[in-house]
């Protein structure tokens, strides 16, 4: 089946950042996509908290979501929104950094909440905080389509080798990262763990991803990594998107999991031992 990977570089205006988007999903269904891809933070990227409080919506308002699943159901596609950032009903008042599959009738069939917050100090200039707007999540998910089962993540899960074993040995065939990745941590590691966690498994890694200089009205601006990415699940990378936003179209032969499974069955191999 053909598929596509949206490379973005959004800003902090949902309603901005949403008219690109449709657009790019228009093109890629016109040519002939049945499975589109968008990165993490389709709807904001901000550093601030304050302005997120006045933009993000919850799930069942949001105005991202509702306008993406109508085209998906327009189109007849199925869609990966990467992650919206939302409200939620927490104390804390924390948001979620959700990933949501979306069917050809435009329906959330599934929904999975980042799990591994990206809490680091690059350098004495670059340090992140995920976890202090953003509550994690608690749930691994395998959705399942009528073209595969898709194991979903996000972003510095891709850090977590233990959760593709367990999407893995879940079912999944494909495991999605969409990302918004430090240039830095981009340039020293993406490509390198993307083609392990697909070597590792036997799946294939879908990683649409954020580039370039988000621009914001009035906070600290942000830049991103880019290099959308499609490993097979034998580790060769089938695409690369460099740095331009824009559409980026691949096959996806679901018959390669199975050859590169039956090739080195390392998950067949597994076995259980005793901690150090």
């Amino acid at each position: 089946m053909k598929a596509a990977l949206l490379q973005l570089n959004v800003s902090d205006d949902p309603a901005a950042n949403l008219a690109g988007t449709l657009e790019m999903l228009r093109d890629a269904a016109g040519q002939g996509a049945e499975f589109v891809l968008t990165p993490e933070v389709t709807n904001c990227l901000s550093t601030s908290r304050a302005h997120q409080d006045i933009v993000l919506q919850h799930e069942r308002d949001d105005a991202t979501l509702k306008a993406l699943s109508a085209a998906a159901a327009e189109l007849g596609t199925w869609l990966l929104i990467g992650s919206l950032a939302l409200k939620t009903d927490a104390a804390d008042g924390r948001f979620a950094n959700r990933s949501l599959l979306i069917s050809p009738a435009g329906a959330v069939v599934a929904h999975y909440d980042k799990i591994h917050m990206f809490d680091v100090q690059i350098s004495p200039e670059e340090t992140f905080r995920e976890s202090d707007a953003y509550r994690p999540g608690e749930q691994a998910v395998v959705a399942h389509t009528p073209f595969a089962r898709i194991g979903m993540s996000i972003c510095y899960d891709l850090r977590f080798p233990m959760l593709y074993q367990a999407l893995a040995d879940a079912g999944a065939e494909i495991l999605t990262v969409p990302a918004a990745f430090s240039p830095v941590t981009g340039a020293a590691h993406w490509h390198a763990l993307l083609r392990a966690r697909a070597i590792e498994t036997g799946c294939f890694v879908l990683a649409p991803a954020q580039t370039g200089e988000h621009a914001s009205a009035a906070h600290k601006t942000r830049s991103t990594y880019g290099h959308s990415l499609v490993v097979a699940p034998w580790g060769e990378v089938l695409l690369d998107a460099g740095e331009r936003p824009g559409v980026y179209m691949f096959d996806l032969d679901m018959d390669q999991v199975g050859s590169a499974r039956q090739r080195v069955p390392s998950m067949a191999n597994r076995r259980a031992f005793t901690d150090p």
